[in-house]
Formats: C-alpha cells, sequence, structure tokens
C-alpha cells in the first residue's frame, strides 16, 4: 500500500504544470495571429469618410438623399503623354460607386447630354483627374479663330446651368493640331489655344455670371493630342477644348488659398 501510495504522489507531482506549456503556445498563436490581421486592414481614410458621408444622405448636388449606386464608368488613362483616347477605357480600380461623389457628377452630365440631344457636340469621359467634358473646335469656333459661334452659345449654355450648381474647379484647356498659325492676333498655337479656353471661361463668368473663382483658362497648344496628326480627320479631333471637373485646384497657389479664407 504505501508503494502504490509513493507512486500516485510522485506522478501527480510530475504533471503539475505541464498544461501551462500547451496553453502557452495556443496564446503565442493567437497573438500572432490578431497581429497579422491587424497589419492587413489598413483603413482608407478618404473612402471610410465617404463612406460615412453616403449614409448621411449628402448627395454631392443635392438632387437625391444619397449619391447614384451604380457601376464604374469608363476611365481613360493617359499613356505617353497623349490625352485620353475614346476607344482606350479601363474600368477604375478600388473606387466604388457609392464612395465616389464624382460618379454622380458623371452620371447626371451623361443624363443630361442625351436629355438635350447634345451627346454627338459633347463628349464626357470619366478620368483619374476627373470629370472630362470634350468638346470640338469645329463645334465652338471657325478655323484658326477664337470667336465663338453663334451655335456655340446654345451649348455653353446648357453646360452652364449644370457648372452652375458644381462645388468643384473647372478647368477649361484648349488643344490644337500641329499645323502652325502665325498672324498678328495668334503668333503660335500657344495664344490660339490659351484665347480659345479664355473665350469659353469669360463667356460663363461675364455672361452667363459663373463664379470666376472656379475656373481656369489653360492652353496647351499641339502638345497634347489623342491621335497622330497624320490626316485630315485625326487633326479634327486633337482640336478641342475640354471642360474638365476636378475635385481640386491644381492651378492654385497655396498664397490664393489663403487669401480665399480670408
Amino acid at each position: 500500500m504505501r508503494r502504490v501510495r509513493r507512486h500516485g504522489k510522485k506522478d501527480n507531482a510530475g504533471s503539475g504544470m505541464e498544461w501551462m506549456t500547451t496553453y502557452g503556445d495556443m496564446v503565442t498563436l493567437l497573438l500572432t495571429f490578431f497581429i497579422l490581421i491587424y497589419s492587413m486592414s489598413v483603413i482608407d481614410v478618404v473612402k471610410f469618410k465617404a463612406f460615412i458621408t453616403s449614409f448621411q444622405g449628402s448627395g454631392v448636388l443635392n438632387w437625391n438623399t444619397a449619391p447614384l449606386n451604380q457601376t464604374d464608368p469608363p476611365d481613360t488613362r493617359q499613356p505617353d503623354n497623349q490625352s485620353p483616347r475614346p476607344d482606350q477605357t479601363q474600368v477604375p480600380p478600388d473606387i466604388p460607386a457609392d464612395v465616389n461623389p464624382l460618379l454622380e457628377v458623371f452620371y447626371t452630365v451623361q443624363a443630361l447630354l442625351e436629355e438635350t440631344g447634345l451627346q454627338e457636340e459633347v463628349e464626357v469621359r470619366y478620368e483619374d483627374r476627373g470629370i472630362a467634358l470634350e468638346i470640338k473646335d469645329r463645334v465652338l469656333f471657325d478655323s484658326g479663330k477664337a470667336d465663338l459661334k453663334q451655335d456655340a452659345l446654345a451649348i455653353l449654355d446648357v453646360l452652364a446651368g449644370f457648372l452652375d450648381r458644381l462645388p468643384y474647379q473647372i478647368s477649361v484647356e484648349g488643344h490644337t493640331d500641329n499645323r502652325r498659325i502665325h498672324t498678328q492676333e495668334f503668333p503660335s498655337n500657344w495664344e490660339l489655344s490659351a484665347a480659345r479656353a479664355v473665350r469659353v471661361v469669360r463667356y460663363f463668368t461675364e455672361v452667363r455670371r459663373l463664379d470666376p473663382v472656379k475656373f481656369a483658362a489653360v492652353g496647351f497648344s499641339q502638345y497634347q493630342p489623342i491621335v497622330p496628326n497624320d490626316t485630315a480627320e485625326n487633326m479634327a479631333q486633337n482640336r478641342r477644348v475640354v471642360i474638365m471637373i476636378i475635385a481640386r485646384d491644381p492651378y492654385a497657389s497655396e498664397v490664393l488659398l489663403s487669401e480665399r479664407g480670408k
């Protein structure tokens, strides 16, 4: 009997703390697992704020109770220092429709152009920079001129009513083909492209009374072609005015921004 009791006491003494090893291994593995999960869950602050905004019912144009719930439109990239081409389209990655307020602008202007029958004169594109409204120069100007045609005013009037309701910056950008111009009014394509952009901006701000603070006029001359200037048809495509709707002003300096805040 004594031997049995001694043997029993010896077994109990030897196995008293062995469970701690297994428990410690389990805790270590759990800690490693949670650290791994945390490192993989980086929150995009901008998308998170936009996501919260969508639940607050603050559509960017205040025409709906929430941003539009639609799929992403095509996104045109800019390869080799060329402007977007209509046949080069991609779906923007990681930009869900319900967290990107610019998508509402895209679908709204697309519907506006269809309702007014202007889809042939104005092409709308979704790009990395924002929403591009492209108008061929034949619609707005005569060859080598920067005076707005009478028929062009009706198109700009429709766009003015829409642009006036946007909270974003608007860049009006003039483009030409590579044919050289040398007149007293326009010594080069730089002056011609810039003058055309300025005429559109002045019509919006002086005639239609849109807020001039939102606008910028830019001339790109011949150096942003969308297709090679090797045929008359391609040259006509490169001669254009682009109204770019962007979320921020790329041409404003810190001084200008600070002055606006006063």
